[in-house]
């Protein structure tokens, strides 16, 4: 708790600072709230039909398991050559069968502002970005084949297209166009937490970006470094819960907080299975992003790391008194957030504070009223808690 002074002498109204800062211990440390956003680093790709050029169909899916179709292109799976990649399973009417192989295709790079690959930044668009990529199967394409993979994605959407040209195997002086419908897995919702000393203790509500039904929430606890306390921390394996009930089992992973970006914790969470609704793990690897701007000292550290004692003490108010035509308007600069009790006095010769006031600060600063003194001199006071 930190209180400050003042005083007003009618007649010749002037204003006098009276007390300086008294620092009080706080027995208990309140929740914050801070915003998460998850996102998963596979691809959802569905299925990508064409025609060839006799009008014969193919079709294409991808998929991470070894049986079955899950539509997941993936990161650091089958060809470390590329970003992502993927099997597959190519469906010919010509030929009236399956071939089987796999796929390597890097996404689009590069960070935007907040040092997110802005491909996976739902809010960001994606116009005409062409990447590399190749092919491999057993019949259709039997020798490795490289293409160019031109993605698309509206501003807000989390679905977009990838259009794939590769050659005709029925005709290879003719081409066909694969356009694959994709999605982006994102959840963003409240991430409220309470600091320590030595761990952070939080709880996450989130929803999927373009479907709030589905939800991920549940409990993480960060433990912080001992030797860079504000900036690195590393999470306790855990367990969250989807909106099917079905839990979602994670291991430790490192969350580092960026000079550039001073107010977002960032990091790996890696799920034992990131879809339970498929018969083997799947969509394991997501980056978990807390941003935090509450930063009750305003010393540039978010209170999510920041020491307790010091994150959550209010700024020390300044206060000053200007005349009004029929009252008097007390100025309280101060942090917002916290509850600031206005007491008064008659004199300095007692301790006989009266609160006659108490309001959450909602702007620095802030004015408040106050009645003229009916006795020659009156003195107020705030404590902000």
């Amino acid at each position: 708790m930190i209180e400050l002074a003042i005083g007003a002498v009618m007649k010749r109204l002037f204003i006098l600072t009276v007390a300086g800062l008294v620092l009080l211990s706080t027995a208990s440390h309140g929740a914050e709230t801070a915003r998460g956003r998850i996102y998963c680093v596979s691809i959802r790709f569905q299925e990508a039909v064409a025609y060839d050029s006799y009008g014969f169909q193919w079709r294409v899916n991808l998929s991470t398991l070894a049986v079955g179709i899950n539509d997941e292109l993936a990161p650091y799976f089958l060809n470390a050559n590329y970003t992502h990649s993927a099997y597959l399973e190519i469906y010919s009417e010509l030929f009236d069968g399956t071939d089987a192989g796999a796929v390597g295709l890097n996404v689009p790079a590069n960070s935007d502002a907040n040092g997110f690959p802005y491909f996976f930044e739902v809010g960001q668009a994606v116009n005409n970005v062409v990447t590399a990529g190749t092919i491999q199967s057993s019949s259709f394409y039997p020798r490795a084949t490289g293409f160019q993979a031109t993605w698309n994605r509206a501003a807000g959407s989390t679905s977009g297209t990838c259009s794939v040209l590769l050659y005709d195997p029925s005709n290879p002086y003719n081409s066909i166009q694969f356009t694959f419908p994709f999605t982006l897995l994102e959840y963003t919702g409240p991430a409220t937490y309470t600091p320590g000393s030595k761990a952070v203790s939080a709880t996450i509500s989130l929803a999927q970006t373009g479907n709030s039904a589905s939800t991920l929430q549940g409990p993480i606890i960060f433990d912080k470094s001992s030797t860079n306390r504000f900036n690195t921390l590393t999470n306790q394996p855990g367990a969250w819960t989807n909106a099917a009930a079905q839990t979602l089992d994670f291991d430790n992973e490192v969350f580092t907080r960026d000079s550039r970006w001073p107010t977002n914790y960032a990091g790996y969470v890696y799920f034992a299975d990131g879809d339970p609704g498929t018969t083997a793990p799947d969509y394991q690897l997501w980056v978990l992003s807390i941003d935090d701007t509450n930063d009750a000292n305003a010393n540039a550290i978010p209170d999510f790391s920041d020491d307790p004692a010091l994150a959550l003490l209010p700024r020390a108010p300044r206060l000053s008194l200007t005349p009004g035509a029929t009252n008097l308007w007390l100025i309280i600069s101060g942090g917002t957030g916290h509850t600031n009790d206005i007491q008064e006095l008659d004199s300095l010769m007692t301790t006989n504070w009266q609160t006659k006031l108490s309001l959450m600060l909602t702007n620095d600063p802030q004015t408040v009223p106050l009645s003229l003194p009916t006795n020659q001199t009156k003195f107020w006071r705030v404590l902000a808690r």
